[in-house]
């Protein structure tokens, strides 16, 4: 017996190899390194021997700074993990500018500029997180776009370009371009875009999108868009809410709310199996996201993972995290694919992480969970009008990465003064358990909406079988107020400060509602730090490994003392064979290196703007480098910049 399990375990290790490999020893060809999701790359020259050594090797600027100018810069987020193609580091800048760079020296090799600029009022924080690729096997080796490149804008726009020289691909759509229509006007601010990457399948290219949230309750379609990836004609729509009444789940929807309920959209990148043909789709909330009195009901596949055939779209399986969103939960990040051992059989699995610091694994084939999930009662007794599923999905393992609610003994403070005017305001406020609903008193979120987990998503190191994601901490409160003639209320906002009341009108409904964190009167959050971390999940055993603050306060405080607390942050983790975590993200403006065996610190280096990004790695003529996009991020306010920076060892001298 005991050799057989060796022989399986021998086994699982050669697949995450296998699977590992998928990256290429020499690059990073997509936003998740693979189309997995894991963000891990074998190559090792850069490990946590050396990694004290590191020193910049070249820095690039995408000039977008003067492009936007000083008013605009700040509400850009320069979100972009690049990719390296054939010889060329391709980079994507917030206004949709696409570049080809030398990956050894930085320089600009081509731009491709759609001409969207300048951009719209109504267009909040643009964002491009990445590209994706697809190889033409029927086009010769010379044929232009035998490998292009395929990306979307927030001008609702695809394009597809030639790889090699940044032109249009003629025989796509437009001379390149599709120019898409939304299934009903859009109204002041709204607006609908593709800020992450899509996902390629044989010859389909997927596009999940981005809707500007809150604004009304008929808002726009949430569906996915699959295009054929030489003609860019539309091949297939899922739309994840079911508009057909035979749909199984139009149940759901009671009293026909699936024909007018917008949103469940897919804003962040969806995941592959590549072997197996299989898309997964990380679903959202309805809309709007604070009030569901008019859409009573689960309301799946809304905040669901979501299987489908890539070549067709057809169902494989679903489940549905959370039932009848009112918390704004959507799923925010890209699925991870990675084969783990399960009472000596290999699994081939999906991770999801959440914004409520749960973390879901799946049978990624059949839909069924690695981990017991269980039903468990939540609070109800929601605003009046409202509707609540009376449970919601638990999974057993791995243990939550955040607090699961909050109650006044929670109130932290840097004093016992603000700790007690935390321990107010809580009590001031409805709170409880996850999942408490929102009110006309104002409800705690512990998570907030901002996480838990975001879009920065996770790594997996395959080898390890160890997941490791950055996760907030900290509080938020949703409160309804009825709807009155107020043009404040009835108004989508002009831009969004995290440092104070944002208030969304969610048209259509009896209410608006108001959003802010919960802080004390000195600005910092009323939950224990760290506020934000870095976790290390064994996920076979589903047990936490190491768990360790992620930032410090140097930019939050007005003398800047670098404590290690965990500022805000934004993005995400790539971990590689070297046994390092490189990640960024925190509100201090440093880039970090882990070691993925306990956590400890193993490097950090001053950025010259914010890193709200998720860095890459390549080897090129035997030389590793780190890349990492640093340009600020509109919501946390961090430095903003326009830089590409790319780390290596020193040459060795001859």
């Amino acid at each position: 017996m005991m050799r057989a399990q060796i022989v399986v375990s021998a086994l699982a290790l050669w697949l995450g190899i296998a699977q590992a490999d998928t990256t290429g020893d020499a690059g990073w060809m997509y936003f998740g390194g693979a189309q997995t999701g894991t963000r891990y790359s074998t190559l090792n020259q850069i490990n946590r021997d050396n990694v004290r050594d590191l020193e910049v090797a070249w820095t690039y600027r995408t000039g977008e700074l003067d492009r936007l100018g000083p008013e605009r810069s700040r509400e850009q987020s320069f979100e972009n993990t690049p990719i390296l193609l054939d010889g060329l580091l391709i980079v994507c800048t917030p206004t949709a500018r696409v570049i080809a760079l030398d990956p050894v020296s930085g320089a600009e090799r081509w731009v491709f500029d759609p001409n969207t600029y300048p951009l719209p009022r109504d267009v909040h924080y643009p964002k491009c997180r990445g590209v994706s690729h697809w190889l033409d096997p029927l086009a010769n080796a010379d044929d232009i776009c035998k490998r292009r490149i395929l990306f979307g804008t927030w001008a609702f726009r695809i394009y597809a370009i030639d790889a090699r020289t940044g032109k249009r691909c003629p025989g796509f759509g437009d001379n390149g371009e599709v120019r898409l229509v939304e299934d009903k006007p859009f109204i002041p601010r709204e607006f609908v875009s593709f800020p992450s990457p899509p996902a390629i399948v044989e010859d389909v290219v997927i596009f999940g999108s981005m809707i500007f949230d809150n604004l009304r309750a008929d808002a726009p379609s949430g569906k996915v868009r699959a295009f054929d990836a030489r003609s860019g004609a539309l091949r297939w729509e899922f739309d994840p809410i079911p508009r057909d009444p035979a749909d199984p789940t139009a149940g759901d929807w009671q009293d026909g709310s699936a024909r007018t309920t917008g949103h469940a959209n897919v804003w962040t990148a969806p995941a592959v199996d590549e072997e197996r043909g299989i898309v997964y789709l990380p679903t959202t909330s309805p809309s709007p996201d604070f009030y569901g009195g008019m859409r009573h009901g689960d309301n799946r596949y809304a905040n669901s993972l979501v299987a489908l055939r890539g070549a067709t779209g057809e169902m494989i399986w679903h489940y549905q995290i959370t039932h009848h969103d009112v918390w704004d939960y959507d799923l925010p990040s890209q699925p991870i694919l990675v084969d783990l051992l399960k009472e000596g059989h290999v699994v081939p699995a999906v991770v999801q992480l959440t914004k409520q610091g749960l973390v879901f694994i799946f049978d990624r084939v059949t839909g069924e969970p690695f981990f017991p999930i269980e039903e468990r009662p939540v609070p109800g007794e929601g605003a009046p009008g409202e509707w609540l599923s009376p449970t919601q999905p638990f999974p057993t393992a791995p243990p939550p990465l955040t607090a699961q609610g909050i109650s006044p003994d929670d109130a932290w403070g840097f004093t016992f003064i603000d700790r007690y005017l935390c321990r107010q305001r809580i009590e001031a406020l409805r709170h409880g358990p996850l999942y408490t609903p929102p009110g006309e008193q104002g409800t705690i979120l512990m998570p907030g909406f901002a996480g838990g987990a975001n879009w920065g998503g996770g790594a997996v190191d395959p080898i390890r079988k160890v997941l490791l994601v950055s996760t907030l901490h900290v509080a938020g409160v949703a409160k309804l107020i009825p709807r009155n003639d107020d043009p404040v209320l009835n108004a989508a906002p002009d831009g969004i400060d995290t440092k104070g009341i944002i208030r969304f009108p969610q048209l259509g409904t009896r209410y608006s509602v108001e959003n802010w964190l919960l802080s004390s009167p000195l600005g910092a959050p009323c939950t224990e730090p760290p506020w934000s971390r870095l976790t290390a999940v064994d996920l076979e055993r589903g047990t936490i490994l190491w768990q360790v603050a992620l930032g410090t306060l140097e930019k939050m405080l007005p003398v800047p003392l670098p404590i290690e607390m965990g500022g805000p942050h934004a993005g995400g983790a790539m971990v590689s064979a070297g046994s390092l975590v490189f990640i960024a993200a925190s509100s201090d403006d440093r880039f970090r290196a882990f070691d993925v065996e306990d956590g400890s610190v193993l490097r950090q280096t001053k950025l010259p703007a914010g890193g709200q990004a998720i860095p890459m790695t390549y080897a090129v003529d035997g030389r590793q480098y780190v890349v990492l996009a640093a340009g600020g991020h509109a919501l946390y306010q961090t430095t903003p910049g326009d830089y590409v920076i790319a780390y290596a060892l020193p040459k060795p001298e001859k």
